[in-house]
């Protein structure tokens, strides 16, 4: 792409910095996953404060350890996690817009709240659809800003549009639309699958225990660590699966399956996050406490038709 159109250049790469659009959608019968922004929450948001229409690709930086230099004059916003963002060394709280000139450098050092920061730039970052979709998916290799899925290295170049594109209304993201990371989060859970299969103490267990979670977590799913939940059933066929869906396997420890899930699996499941559920999960750092709570499928739909007339 031309240079004319380049907006950051990559000094330091950090250990996963991905392009995310809205995510990519009728291909799972294919076996391709969905991808997009882990916290649907903060990256809409990132890409109002920049004036972009919903399903822009914005940047997800997890854990920090990136440095970008302007190479023109942009206008940007981010939003979610706190990760010690600088611009040229000034401290850059998040849920802002703000401007960068050209050769000023954006950096995001480690989680000071929070897990992944999003950040918008004014007019969108441009790269080319795989699939319908900008979405990096890695283990796939597709999407992101070359095509192959790949994370953000030292001298990769993330492409802006020409225009400068509209700025949004707002300089910032109200106060009371801002989750505290801090906070222990209540993640809401729609009941179904098999989840008439598990013994009553353990669905007692479920909705009642403090879950901690594990280190083994990422974009395709976070394990939950906890009471051991057991199931009746012993065997399954496998079947679809959508986003936050909450398999048990046979350790009894849940798994909550995120944008890069697997598109179909075997084992028994309580029911599925919520959109928003999901999103703050994706939050959350090891050792961080959760707490399951039962929705119904209309209070789940509510809140997300809610959300989404946000950015309309």
């Amino acid at each position: 792409m031309s240079d004319a159109i380049t907006g950051l250049r990559v000094v330091h790469a950090g250990p996963l910095a991905l392009l995310q659009d809205a995510g990519r959608f009728g291909v799972r019968r294919l076996g391709v996953t969905q991808g997009g922004p882990a916290d649907l929450h903060a990256w809409a948001w990132a890409n109002r404060l920049a004036g972009n229409a919903w399903g822009a690709a914005a940047l997800e930086v997890t854990l920090g350890g990136l440095t970008l230099e302007a190479e023109r004059d942009l206008t940007l916003a981010v939003c979610g996690a706190d990760l010690g963002a600088t611009l040229d060394d000034a401290p850059l709280a998040p849920w802002r817009r703000f401007p960068m000139r050209a050769g000023q450098c954006l950096a995001f050092a480690q989680p000071v709240s929070g897990l992944r920061a999003y950040l918008a730039v004014a007019g969108g970052f441009r790269a080319a659809p795989v699939l319908g979709s900008v979405s990096a998916v890695a283990r796939e290799g597709l999407g992101g800003h070359d095509g192959h899925g790949r994370p953000l290295d030292a001298d990769d170049r993330l492409v802006v549009a020409p225009e400068a594109g509209r700025e949004g209304g707002e300089p910032e993201v109200p106060v009371d639309r801002r989750p505290d990371y801090e906070a222990v989060p209540r993640l809401g859970l729609i009941p179904g699958a098999q989840i008439a299969d598990f013994e009553g103490a353990s669905l007692f267990a479920a909705f009642n225990a403090a879950w901690t979670v594990d280190d083994r977590a990422d974009r395709m799913g976070i394990r939950l660590k906890g009471p051991r939940l057991a199931c009746r059933l012993t065997s399954m066929v496998s079947e679809g699966l959508g986003l936050g869906a909450v398999q048990v396997p046979p350790d009894g420890q849940p798994i909550a399956l995120l944008n890069d899930r697997q598109t179909i699996g075997g084992y028994p499941r309580l029911g599925a996050l919520t959109p928003l559920a999901c999103a703050r999960l994706a939050q959350c750092l090891p050792g961080r406490e959760v707490r399951l709570a039962a929705v119904s499928a209309e209070r789940a739909l509510d809140e997300y038709r809610r959300f989404r007339s946000l950015f309309a």
